[in-house]
């Protein structure tokens, strides 16, 4: 008899919960919505079938995309014939033609300013922009590019465009909502989704000499072609400019960057306002700790050490040395060379910045005046000399570099310019040139002399601005 009840409870149970199960899906799935009780009060909240917030995803779409424009970029390319490995100097069968390239672009300003990836309008003798909303053309002119950061701001000659809302990005958080807008393969007014997977990241694509790299990484898919596009929130903000991805195909494979919106927002306004990005310099080379240098000094963060400093530059006017630890900057808290490159993206120059280190076990904290890129090239090319014959710059190597690179003297080869003598023998920007001809040199004017009269068997050894040992050997007629 027992069992019997038992079972007849079972039964009524089972049977009361498939009715109420019923309901409530019934109530779940009307319309789309479903109707939640906070604090006495029913919400409705449009919900998709994963618990997103569609109505967030569509109305930032709507408010990003006519804020997105495609760009066509024509310009003359040169194609290496079968021979041209054959010549050292030249490619006689080569061939110049036009080639096209595309991206996209965000409108920052009514008026007509469109940021976008300097790598996208690099080299570009006609930029066309296309509006996404209108389809309408426009032939845009470059206001400035700044290859340090990899943006670009171009016009073209529009009024009441629709521009897209700048925000914080400081504020962006990992694992929040954001969509990428662009135009990948040519399919334009693209919107995909995914969330911030990462921020301050630092994967070394910039190819300059004062690289800034501080992306926010997503899974939002980018492909070629998103260059230059939106990264929005889910108000349709812009949080970051679409630049890369991380692939070993060319195509999204679940990792993009994008540059903070913080850092698009200061370099625009430089260049509208001053017609130039003003960038400031502490005088100083900074790297990152190994593990065990980190653990040693009881630190919780990726702390930076000073590798290098200039002579008479602010870090060595204010007392800072090689080998201090930083461990903040500003109000910035080190967590790693990206956070340092990003604070000083930030800075104008003339601006006093303290910095706290570590010396010898001591905190302490000292305050340094930031100066401008063209005083910063003058310590930079402190001592060289030009030679227009060869493309280049030539500066005798001080005795703190000799040291660094454990030579006893050299030469720094910068500057170097495109389609001349010392490109075309394919030594890279910075080279420290040790032997020419196997004989050491350490004044410019007789190395250049040298090199400009040097044929036959030329035979150079030296170093990259990494330290490593490197030799060129080949004859030149």
């Amino acid at each position: 008899m027992k069992k019997n009840v038992s079972l007849m409870t079972i039964v009524l149970v089972s049977v009361l919960s498939g009715f109420i199960g019923s309901y409530i899906f019934n109530k779940v799935n009307h319309s789309g919505e479903a109707f939640l009780r906070v604090s006495g009060n029913d919400l409705p909240i449009k919900m998709a079938s994963n618990g997103l917030n569609v109505a967030g995803f569509e109305e930032a779409s709507a408010i990003s995309t006519p804020t997105v424009v495609f760009i066509k970029t024509l310009s003359t390319v040169q194609y290496e014939s079968p021979f041209g490995g054959l010549f050292w100097d030249f490619d006689p069968f080569g061939s110049r033609g036009q080639a096209t390239s595309t991206g996209s672009g965000v409108i920052v300003n009514s008026d007509g300013y469109i940021v976008t990836n300097n790598h996208v309008i690099q080299g570009g003798e006609k930029i066309t922009v296309i509006l996404n909303n209108s389809k309408k053309e426009y032939v845009a002119k470059v206001i400035g590019t700044d290859p340090s950061s990899d943006l670009a701001l171009i016009k073209i000659e529009e009024k009441n465009l629709p521009a897209v809302v700048f925000a914080n990005s400081d504020e962006v958080k990992v694992g929040e909502w954001v969509l990428a807008v662009g135009n990948p393969f040519n399919l334009t007014s693209t919107v995909t989704a995914g969330i911030v997977s990462a921020k301050g990241r630092n994967i070394n694509i910039v190819k300059n000499q004062f690289p800034i790299e501080s992306f926010i990484q997503t899974d939002a898919a980018i492909n070629p072609g998103n260059s230059g596009g939106a990264l929005v929130d889910l108000k349709g903000r812009l949080v970051g400019i679409n630049t890369a991805i991380q692939s070993n195909t060319g195509s999204y494979t679940g990792y993009g960057f994008a540059i903070p919106s913080n850092i698009v927002q200061k370099i625009v306004q430089d260049f509208i306002e001053k017609g130039e990005v003003l960038r400031a310099f502490a005088g100083m080379d900074v790297t990152e700790l190994a593990s065990g240098e980190t653990e040693s000094l009881s630190l919780k963060n990726e702390a930076l050490k000073i590798k290098e400093i200039q002579s008479d530059g602010p870090a060595a006017k204010a007392g800072l040395k090689v080998n201090d630890v930083i461990v903040k900057i500003g109000n910035t808290t080190i967590n790693g060379r990206s956070s340092y490159d990003e604070f000083m993206a930030y800075q104008r120059p003339g601006k006093s910045v303290s910095v706290v280190v570590l010396r010898g076990g001591k905190e302490m904290t000292i305050n340094l005046n930031l100066i401008d890129k063209r005083e910063n090239q003058a310590l930079i090319m402190k001592g060289a000399v030009n030679s227009k014959y060869l493309g280049a710059d030539f500066q005798p190597l001080s005795k703190t570099d000799c040291d660094k690179y454990k030579i006893t003297s050299g030469i720094r080869i910068l500057n170097i310019q495109r389609n001349q003598f010392i490109a075309q023998m394919g030594l890279p920007n910075g080279f420290i040139l040790t032997k020419f001809n196997g004989k050491t040199y350490t004044e410019a004017e007789d190395l250049i002399a040298a090199m400009e009269a040097g044929n036959g068997r030329i035979e150079i050894e030296g170093k990259d601005p990494n330290g490593s040992p490197r030799s060129y050997s080949f004859f030149r007629y």
